[in-house]
């Protein structure tokens, strides 16, 4: 069941991925840049509203309440389906290291409390909306995330930095394949529930299994780095993104993955792209990939 699709966001990380794979799988697709007259006018017609919106961590707080009661108007006035990328944010510190469906949203750190209440907004509203909630992202390019900013920068000198403890399990989404699933659930959307939070499994790596995935898409020898946090934490009082950054490093020391077991049964068809061809196609701004392993190519939708 394909349709129309609005995207909001559609020149950022998951916006542009979104955007890409919508098209691909026949869907007619509408871009809406902030500012651009009516939300609600603009969603007239859309079968889907994708909320790729995400503001600066500085921006949170101030923004994201606004942005969601926009977006919710734009749904009841359509009758929409909201799709929203989510994130492990809302389990907080301390959670358990499988993420599941019934594990409780139980973060008090004030970026945390943002995205519990964000999505609760969503449900409260009651809207058709998917949340697809996946970990920390792999895009096609450099994009301005965790891997491309911090992680692969040094690689073409042989350097693999990494933020926290290097021996335990961090969730991974490939963006293209996580924009797949999106697709692939908003054309059951008829199928589910009112409010339905699907885990998307993705990637789960430590550190250590990362740069050895590395080393093999690559064909060199990479030595692990530890990211020091102090800069960070000396830029704090000047630099307000520098707070929130210092405010989600728990991440990176507490083992999580999410369980995928909801998402497979979904979607049992679906097949993720081969690590070795997403790191590939992550990396290949840094350094030129082994050929053999550029060859494989993405999985088709």
């Amino acid at each position: 069941m394909t349709g129309t699709v609005l995207i909001l966001g559609a020149s950022g990380r998951f916006g542009t991925n979104a955007a890409e794979a919508f098209a691909a799988s026949g869907w007619t697709v509408r871009r809406y840049a902030r500012g651009g007259g009516s939300l609600e006018a603009a969603a007239m017609g859309a079968d889907v509203i994708v909320n790729g919106w995400n503001p600066p961590y500085p921006d949170w707080a101030a923004q994201v309440p606004g942005l969601t009661a926009q977006v919710i108007g734009a749904a009841r006035a359509s009758g929409a389906t909201v799709l929203i990328p989510g994130n492990v944010y809302v389990y907080g510190a301390g959670a358990p290291p499988v993420l599941g469906p019934d594990t409780p949203h139980a973060a008090q750190n004030p970026l945390g409390r943002i995205r519990r209440e964000m999505e609760a907004a969503y449900r409260d509203a009651g809207v058709p909306t998917i949340l697809l909630r996946a970990g920390d992202f792999l895009d096609t390019g450099a994009s301005g995330n965790w891997f491309d900013r911090i992680m692969v920068k040094g690689l073409d000198k042989g350097v693999f930095t990494y933020p926290g403890r290097p021996d335990i399990d961090h969730a991974w989404a490939f963006l293209p394949d996580m924009a797949r699933a999106a697709v692939a659930l908003c054309e059951m959307r008829g199928e589910l529930a009112r409010f339905k939070e699907v885990l998307f499994p993705g990637y789960t790596l430590s550190g250590d299994e990362m740069r050895a995935a590395l080393e093999r898409v690559t064909g060199r020898a990479l030595r692990l780095k530890r990211m020091s946090w102090l800069p960070l934490q000396i830029a704090r009082p000047v630099w307000r993104m520098a707070r929130g950054l210092v405010e989600m490093r728990y991440l990176w020391d507490m083992p999580h993955r999410l369980d995928g077991g909801g998402f497979g049964a979904l979607l049992p068809g679906f097949r993720a792209t081969p690590l070795d061809t997403a790191l590939a196609q992550a990396v290949a701004h840094k350094v030129q990939p082994d050929e053999r392993v550029a060859r494989q190519g993405t999985v088709a939708a």
